[in-house]
């Protein structure tokens, strides 16, 4: 059996692995709860370390099919250990900060040695962003492992077509396990991803990303693309705050897609509308791969567009929405 054909069947073992692991997660009362308080949208108490679920199954399988994934485990399964401490002990901000900076500085030091100081600089900045922002994104249920599923189900195919068959079934096993995952946690979920599942899989989506456009697989809008549902909601969100004052680092409930559940969209209903704004963005960035430099451009204008249109429509019924509150509570 070639080495790709033994690859076939690392999503199926990564996917039975992290359903079996889910659920002697729920049997375990001792592991940390997911509270509700003001800034939750889910009104019981529910585990939120369904992410050791998934971090497990992608350190397992990862050694057992691949070769060449070693660094993205190594740091993702550091990151992995910050952040079940933080569910466990809430750390200080500036100290997990300070663990997501070292991962992108040694994920370049490894495996992008000869980048100019002032674009690695960029790319820390870059990758500790997209480590953040899906923390930020794990807000409501089944998003995140939407996410999951669509962006590395994409990143696959995509490595697939660039010829690396190693990234592309690696990117496939962890598409398989946010499958498995989505089955305990799309609404209404029984288990939380938690941020040892968030932190790890922000990292791994901005490494695979800008080691696929270092390695000249995919250009560097591909990966942007690919996740901008995540990507522009928290940035958005990010600057909206930011400018306002606000501590953005903090829990709050002021993401679009909080809103839309806020607004009486719901949990099922706003992540079936992000599933289909995913898979749309996914799929443009696959097709636009092969497409004249011209064309590339012009689409991502039109998803600029479409993104700015999207924030403002929900800006605008957001407004509409808490003034009618405040006009009932007068």
């Amino acid at each position: 059996m070639s080495t790709d054909n033994y690859m076939y069947f690392a999503p199926m073992v990564a996917a039975a692995i992290c359903l079996a692991l889910l659920f002697m997660l729920l049997r375990s009362p001792s592991l940390p709860q997911d509270l509700p308080n003001d800034r939750s949208l889910h009104s019981a108490p529910v585990s939120r370390s369904g992410g050791l679920a998934m971090v497990f199954a992608i350190a397992l399988t990862g050694p057992l099919f691949f070769y060449g994934v070693g660094t993205w485990l190594s740091l993702g399964g550091v990151l992995a250990l910050v952040s079940f401490a933080d569910d466990w002990r809430s750390l200080p901000f500036m100290l997990r900060l300070a663990a997501h900076v070292l991962a992108a500085v040694a994920l370049l030091y490894y495996q992008m040695p000869d980048l100019p100081l002032p674009l690695a600089a960029l790319l820390v900045l870059a990758i500790v962003w997209g480590t953040n922002l899906y923390n930020f994104m794990d807000g409501a249920d089944g998003l995140a492992g939407g996410m999951t599923l669509i962006g590395f189900g994409a990143y696959a195919i995509a490595a697939w077509a660039g010829g690396n068959s190693t990234n592309a079934w690696f990117a496939a096993s962890v598409s398989a396990t946010a499958a498995a995952f989505l089955l305990l946690n799309f609404h209404p979920a029984r288990i939380f991803m938690g941020d040892v599942g968030s932190i790890p899989l922000g990292f791994l989506a901005a490494a695979m990303g800008v080691y696929g456009w270092y390695s000249a697989t995919w250009p560097a809008w591909f990966p942007l693309l690919t996740f901008s549902p995540f990507i522009v909601d928290a940035t958005f969100t990010l600057a909206q705050r930011a400018a306002r004052g606000e501590r953005f680092w903090q829990a709050h409930r002021e993401h679009y897609y909080q809103r839309l559940v806020r607004m009486g969209l719901g949990h099922r209903n706003t992540a079936l509308a992000e599933y289909v704004l995913m898979a749309a963005a996914g799929i443009s960035a696959l097709l636009l791969l092969g497409a004249p430099a011209f064309l590339q451009q012009l689409a991502l204008a039109i998803w600029a567009a479409i993104y700015l249109a999207l924030a403002t429509m929900v800006n605008k019924k957001w407004a509409s929405h808490m003034a009618g509150k405040q006009h009932d509570s007068a």
